[in-house]
């Protein structure tokens, strides 16, 4: 039997030579994008025109004069907690290069920085109203897809509520989520607290600091008996309906880190439940994305439940975090494992998976190229 020594250094030797692998990995890929990431043309060969609506929203599109018809499709772009638009902007070029005669990129800064301590109701409003008011500045969008980082995919879902209420005349897409806050910051659903209940009780007394938005995280927002806000909006209510609303998308992916992640967990950010994760042996890196390490379409599971405030009127020891996951499973969705193992970033996994900074969160490159690859127009 080896001795714990020899153990760890073998471990030590096995990670260091992941890392030169992960490094060679990366030296390849740039010599690749002399002419951009994964050989795209760089933007040298057209221009790209950036509108701002001077509250800090941001479009991205190619310049008429280098684009062959009128852009039909629209993708809205949402950060995450105190983000902004400039989260987003390696993203939307990507998209832009791929794509220059359909797409035009809104990348939303209508609840940025502190404002997204305001609720996900409150931010989901003002992005429906946003979303609004960049349709009509675009009249030949026919398509709209949402793309949202994290807390980004609650408010999104929230908006998409919202404009489907009101019947907005564009045909939904794709609503697509990276590292997403799905079902909310649930008992051993942040990774930082390594599971201990003490930490997470802790935490969810102190989500004021996060304002509405850390009660909303916690689910400590309900009142009178009413369910939490991240529980309603895994239904169909009288007033919103959630889960039609997601249900008239062609497409839903999520889009979640493995490891490394010390803000959202796998099984939040993938949807699934901890005994349906895939086994971590069994996950197999893709040679052209090297951090896509797993893709999955599951089954919608069409069961039919009875309303959730009847479930919470009917007990108070309701599992919420089940019961989500049951509403929002009710749908089909694409799952895509990411694993930045490896890596010399994968301690901020969190942020890699968007790039979220160009240089220091650069390995995320093929996410967003495996995304933007597999967009349907």
């Amino acid at each position: 039997m080896a001795s714990p020594e020899l153990e760890g250094a073998s471990r030590m030797a096995e990670e260091a030579e992941e890392i030169k692998r992960s490094d060679s990995t990366a030296k390849k890929m740039k010599k690749k994008s002399k002419r951009g990431f994964y050989g795209v043309p760089k933007f040298g060969c057209f221009g790209i025109k950036s509108e701002s609506d001077g509250k800090g929203n941001l479009d991205m599109e190619v310049e008429e004069r280098f684009r062959r018809r009128t852009l039909t499709h629209l993708v809205i772009m949402v950060n995450g907690l105190i983000g902004s638009s400039q989260n987003w902007k390696f993203a939307a070029k990507q998209f832009l290069k791929k794509y220059p005669d359909d797409v035009v990129v809104h990348c939303s800064e209508s609840n940025y920085s502190t404002l997204t301590f305001d609720g996900v109701d409150v931010m989901g409003e003002r992005l429906a109203e946003e979303v609004i008011s960049v349709v009509k500045r675009h009249p030949g969008v026919q398509k709209i897809s949402f793309i949202g980082h994290s807390l980004g995919g609650l408010i999104a879902r929230y908006a998409i509520a919202r404009l489907y209420a009101q019947e907005i005349t564009r045909e939904p897409s794709q609503n697509m989520v990276i590292s997403l806050d799905l079902p909310g910051v649930c008992v051993h659903q942040v990774p930082v607290f390594c599971g201990f209940y003490t930490l997470e009780k802790v935490a969810s007394r102190t989500s004021w600091f996060l304002g509405k938005t850390g009660r909303h995280l916690f689910l400590t927002d309900g009142d009178s008996g009413k369910p939490p806000l991240l529980l309603w909006m895994a239904s169909d209510t009288e007033n919103l309906k959630f889960i039609s609303a997601l249900r008239s998308f062609r497409r839903r992916v999520a889009y979640a880190n493995v490891r490394f992640d010390h803000l959202v967990g796998w099984s939040t950010s993938s949807l699934r439940r901890r005994n349906e994760l895939p086994k971590l042996k069994r996950l197999s890196r893709d040679e052209r994305y090297p951090h896509i390490v797993n893709v999955e379409t599951a089954r919608a599971s069409p069961e039919e439940e009875a309303p959730i405030e009847a479930k919470v009127n009917g007990g108070k020891n309701i599992d919420m975090e089940e019961e989500m996951l049951k509403g929002l499973t009710k749908l089909s969705w694409e799952r895509i494992d990411v694993s930045f193992s490896g890596s010399r970033q994968r301690y901020l996994a969190h942020t890699t998976i968007q790039v979220k900074g160009s240089w220091i969160n650069s390995d995320g490159a093929d996410v967003i190229q495996h995304m933007v690859d597999n967009f349907l127009l």
